[in-house]
């Protein structure tokens, strides 16, 4: 088969830190190749890849020193669809931008996949979204607000390669934070946690300079780099030995996370993950198996309490079980067959049709039904 694949340019793939959808593109790309399909990737031009790479800008926007970043990302969108005729299928993870050049080929079929939640802002453009879209998660279709656009593909969960992640049962017994930090993912309701239980809660994260406010004000104070600790945004390697040695990962969402990848990946080191209830936690974290749902900033305390009852090896097997590459690969394989499946369906329809009125319009002839399209 062979693919289009466009990602988003602000981040590398894979990202060098922060970057959760760039991750999971990557992850699907290399295991696309790995199964023989001929892979196009649009991305920063700093991306590594075993795909073909094609790129309008040599390093990702949030690396690259300039005024006005939004009209790269456009140029890429455009760029990326330019040759879009080649391809069987286009799979967009860069959102609106590209789903609103989708018209400009017609012929080709486009899924989306949703990465972030619809709002007022975007609705707009999905209302005259022609492709057809997925989400990643069952919560996340559920609190999507109904849009006239597009056809649902159903759900293909996010995954990581739980390979790469070092599996570890010896925990140290310290907390651990590690998301954006940001007042959705809950990083003062962590510090909370980790007073009450008074034990020693390490944080790492990305700060956007629009959550800076927020971390000067709220975050920074509670840091005294004794029992609350701040390492800065981690890295590959340095998240990968932040999950394996902590007792637990914190994750007191706010919101309607559509995913939430650090789940994911603590749980493939062997590590607990106690969630607030919320978004698609539930669908990641089996409560009381490879750690608890709760709440509250109360449950969540009582929670770590009892994080001796989970096993290790249950969070490692439930990873690779569900949340593998491979598991992924062949969800998207199956969406983009029966994207193909349809779309071919159609055009033999349409092909019927016009053969069916030309033998109706044929001087002489006896009149013929006309099949719909």
């Amino acid at each position: 088969m062979r693919i289009l694949q466009i990602a988003p340019l602000w981040e590398s793939v894979p990202p060098r830190a922060y970057g959760g959808t760039e991750a999971v593109v990557h992850v699907l790309v290399e295991e696309l190749v790995r199964r023989g399909h001929e892979v196009t990737l649009c991305a920063s031009g700093d991306s590594q890849t075993s795909a073909r790479l094609q790129s309008c800008y040599p390093r990702s926007l949030r690396t690259a020193e300039l005024e006005t970043k939004a009209i790269y990302s456009w140029q890429h969108a455009a760029l990326s669809l330019k040759d879009a005729r080649k391809y069987d299928i286009i799979h967009n993870h860069a959102g609106e931008e590209v789903m609103a050049l989708s018209h400009l080929v017609p012929g080709v079929p486009m899924l989306t996949t949703m990465h972030c939640l619809v709002t007022p802002d975007t609705q707009f453009v999905w209302d005259r979204y022609p492709g057809h879209y997925n989400t990643i998660s069952r919560s996340q279709y559920a609190v999507m607000p109904k849009v006239a656009g597009g056809n649902y593909a159903g759900v293909v969960h996010n995954a990581i390669d739980v390979e790469s992640f070092p599996f570890q049962s010896e925990k140290d017994d310290h907390l651990l934070f590690l998301s954006r930090i940001s007042p959705e993912k809950g990083p003062h309701l962590a510090v909370e946690v980790a007073r009450r239980c008074g034990k020693k809660l390490v944080m790492a994260g990305k700060v956007d300079p629009y959550d800076r406010e927020f971390f000067e004000n709220t975050i920074a104070p509670l840091i005294d780099g004794d029992q609350i600790s701040f390492v800065g945004e981690a890295d590959a390697q340095q998240k990968r030995d932040l999950y394996k040695a902590a007792s637990c990962v914190l994750m007191p969402i706010t919101w309607e996370e559509p995913f939430g990848l650090v789940m994911a990946e603590a749980q493939a080191c062997g590590t607990p993950v106690i969630a607030f209830d919320r978004g698609a936690a539930a669908e990641i974290v089996r409560d009381g198996v490879t750690g608890f749902l709760v709440n509250s900033v109360q449950e969540m305390v009582a929670a770590v309490g009892r994080i001796s009852e989970i096993d290790p090896r249950a969070c490692r097997k439930h990873m690779e079980a569900r949340f593998d590459n491979h598991v992924m690969a062949s969800g998207y394989l199956d969406v983009y067959q029966a994207i193909l499946d349809k779309t071919r369906g159609a055009v033999a329809g349409v092909a019927l049709n016009r053969e069916a009125r030309q033998q109706a319009e044929r001087p002489g002839g006896d009149p013929q039904p006309v099949l719909a399209a």
